[in-house]
């Protein structure tokens, strides 16, 4: 006869006695570091906000200068380098091709010291600019459901 119950009881499940050790169940670290988005000083969160709009307005003023310049060269479907070469050299073109080079010099500094994460949604808010400033100065036709999601970019990036 087992000692744990009498004949009238219901035998019930075998508690672990106090010698045998329970299974060990690892444990993830949950020490979070600190994010490269929380600033350790006032220095690094100006630098960041700076940074993060000379990002977003170099890309703003890139895609309009391209598409401003692109529109005055005119179609360009040709194998031929030189029909591309003549675009480069137009003035809005070579402007616009500028600012996105300053655009990725700027992206590449943020992303060295802030997280993807941050720089992403932050710098996201070029597209709903580029929008506005194409209907507002290149006379685009943006339509409703373009500005519905545009709405939600600027939703999203103001979450962040």
């Amino acid at each position: 006869m087992n000692p744990d119950f009498t004949q009238h009881e219901i035998p019930m499940p075998h508690k672990p006695s106090a010698h045998i050790p329970a299974p060990h169940i690892p444990v993830p670290d949950l020490h979070l570091q600190p994010l490269a988005t929380e600033p350790k000083n006032a220095a690094l969160l100006w630098k960041t906000g700076i940074v993060g709009i000379l990002v977003v307005s170099a890309n703003v003023v890139g895609s309009y200068s391209l598409t401003r310049g692109l529109r005055q060269v005119g179609s360009i479907v040709s194998w031929s380098p030189m029909p591309y070469i003549h675009a480069f050299v137009h003035p809005w073109v070579f402007a616009g091709v500028l600012c996105m080079i300053a655009w990725m010099f700027f992206r590449l500094a943020i992303l060295s010291w802030a997280d993807l994460s941050y720089v992403l949604p932050v710098t996201a808010v070029s597209y709903v600019l580029s929008a506005v400033t194409g209907a507002v100065y290149l006379n685009e036709r943006v339509e409703r459901i373009h500005w519905v999601g545009i709405c939600l970019i600027a939703l999203g990036a103001g979450i962040v």
